[in-house]
């Protein structure tokens, strides 16, 4: 789901603009454009934060994401609503996608504050589904999946169970939302914004983009310094999120202009959108390029080539996000005819490089 593994793309602090140096401390906010003010809230990951914005509407702020289901994050907005937003209320909730970092409290503050969700229906019933269903990703055919794919049975034991336990830090969603779609347009303290969606990260994951002043709400779906996890899951095994996310990144330079503000999920807000968008595709080129060459050696299973990808030591939550990862891209290549599998009927399956 959303946790990277911490993998940088190309270079990007040498090719962004970074219009603030540092990011508010914990419990306080900063104005970032007009009408919109900038909070951080901590995660406890190697990904330490989910950035949280507030968005003039009316005589309130519209609230987009939320941060994890814990006593920590819901201490965080507890100083916030005693501290820098005391004294004005909520109007609605945005949310952007449904990992546990992004809409973990929003069935906490849509009941606090009696306010409206707002997201897309493929966010709120993922979700909604977890919500219901915590252990889901533990059943046989899950677990079945990674060893069908080369990890070894404690292994996957491991990330079957405690690998999938980020899965569990969501409250209960409101039992109604409102559906955001690409195309509508949101007006919020009396501006305008365009929902866009995107693919790859997470599925139909909504933003914002204000074109009276360009700025571009990018949720995870640009960030600076790393790239957002891009992961298939045993749920759909065959699917091809690497390829949606690379039509999503370009579907974004087509329509966000280069010079927009982009106030991101995580890491710091840049300018520079269309450079992170051509490092973030050429990161990917060059992991497909080293699987190649690892499946070039001899055949592979999707186990196997993490280590060629991601040298150092995961722990089970890492690993899950590693391996289906890697996954991404091997499917990414299958689909590209660059890959194939050494024999589908065999009891795990190994990829073999086809030379062009």
């Amino acid at each position: 789901m959303k946790t990277t593994t911490g993998q940088a793309g190309a270079a990007p602090a040498e090719t962004l603009e970074y219009p603030f140096d540092h990011p508010p401390a914990t419990g306080e906010v900063v104005e970032v454009a007009p009408g919109i003010l900038w909070t951080r809230i901590p995660l406890p990951f190697r990904l330490d934060h989910v950035n949280i914005y507030l968005i003039e509407d009316g005589d309130g702020w519209a609230v987009l994401d939320t941060g994890i289901s814990d006593k920590p994050t819901r201490a965080v907005w507890e100083q916030l609503f005693s501290g820098p937003l005391a004294g004005r209320k909520l109007t609605r909730l945005i949310v952007t996608h449904y990992h546990p970092d992004h809409i973990g409290l929003a069935g906490w503050l849509c009941e606090r504050f009696g306010v409206p969700l707002l997201t897309s229906q493929t966010s709120y019933l993922g979700c909604l589904t977890i919500s219901l269903s915590p252990g889901s990703m533990e059943a046989k055919p899950f677990r079945d999946f990674y060893l069908r794919h080369g990890m070894a049975e404690e292994t996957a034991t491991l990330v079957s169970t405690h690998g999938h336990g980020y899965l569990r830090m969501v409250t209960p969603l409101p039992m109604t939302f409102m559906r955001l779609v690409a195309g509508d347009e949101l007006k919020l303290g009396g501006r305008r914004y365009e929902v866009l969606s995107g693919d790859g990260h997470a599925p139909e994951q909504i933003m914002l983009y204000r074109p009276e002043d360009k700025v571009f709400l990018a949720a995870d779906q640009v960030l600076a310094k790393i790239t957002p996890n891009v992961s298939v899951w045993a749920a759909e095994p065959e699917g091809d999120p690497l390829g949606l996310y690379i039509r999503s990144l370009n579907a974004i330079r087509d329509r966000i202009p280069t010079d927009a503000l982009v106030l991101p999920g995580h890491q710091l807000p840049f300018y520079g959108v269309h450079t992170r968008c051509s490092e973030l595709i050429e990161h990917h080129e060059e992991r497909c390029a080293m699987i190649a060459d690892a499946c070039a050696q001899g055949p592979k299973s999707v186990a196997e080539l993490v280590p060629f990808i991601f040298a150092r030591k995961l722990d089970p939550h890492q690993l899950s996000f590693a391996f289906s990862e890697v996954h991404a891209h091997v499917n990414y290549m299958l689909r590209k005819g660059e890959l194939a599998w050494e024999d589908l009927s065999a009891a795990k399956l190994r990829a073999v490089y086809v030379a062009a």
